[in-house]
């Protein structure tokens, strides 16, 4: 079993940091078997997170009654880990093949995370940069939401790990759809995770509900 490395992951009490860790090696594990039997006969857009960098985010914004929400769950390790952590978690995946992995893993890790097979777009958004119909994302479907029942503006957190291109639209949608003081975690593959609040990226205080330092990102 490998525990989570970083600094805040060892923080952790032991028997949560045992369960975490668990999860962890049995999310790699998935992750690994995913890209062999999928990734490598064809295209998928799943890509296992670094899951210490989102413990690291995720430790500091703990807080009695948040609601989590993971735009493309995948396996859920994720929103099962906000979950444990003390989130009240829920994940969205357009895959319903790896939502069905994700509702077996919480059921073993005694978790109660949901989770919902569509899309992260509420029903009728259109990123307005393209005017051609394009989504901004990868893959199309009906809204999770609706298999949810709660819509964007009801999380306080929500998390994303984008493609290339992909964050300028998730800025958009928060800032539209999402509730005015949420934060924003976009896992970016070169600067860790990065928190926004109403579309601007917080470099001070990390607390979800005092005042931060920002600088405004404008949607590309």
């Amino acid at each position: 079993m490998t525990a989570p490395t970083s600094s805040v992951g060892l923080a952790l009490e032991s028997g949560l940091r045992a369960r975490v860790a668990a999860l962890f090696d049995e999310g790699y594990d998935l992750w690994d078997r995913f890209d062999i039997k999928v990734r490598q006969k064809s295209f998928h857009p799943f890509v296992a997170a670094d899951y210490d960098v989102v413990l690291e985010a995720l430790l500091p914004l703990r807080a009695p009654g948040l609601k989590f929400l993971e735009w493309g769950s995948a396996t859920g390790i994720i929103t099962i880990m906000a979950d444990l952590l003390g989130f009240e978690a829920y994940g969205i995946e357009l895959d319903s093949s790896l939502v069905g992995h994700a509702r077996d893993l919480a059921r073993r890790n005694g978790s109660e995370a949901r989770f919902a097979a569509g899309s992260f777009l509420p029903s009728g958004y259109r990123w307005r940069r393209n005017r051609d119909g394009r989504l901004g994302t990868i893959g199309n479907g009906p809204s999770g939401y609706l298999d949810l029942g709660i819509p964007l503006d009801d999380f306080d957190i929500v998390f994303g790990y984008p493609w290339s291109g992909e964050e300028p639209m998730m800025l958009d949608l928060m800032n539209r759809h999402g509730r005015a003081d949420a934060l924003l975690l976009l896992n970016t593959t070169t600067g860790g995770v990065v928190s926004y609040r109403a579309g601007k990226v917080i470099t001070g205080s990390t607390e979800l509900l005092l005042g931060s330092r920002s600088t405004t990102v404008l949607p590309a």
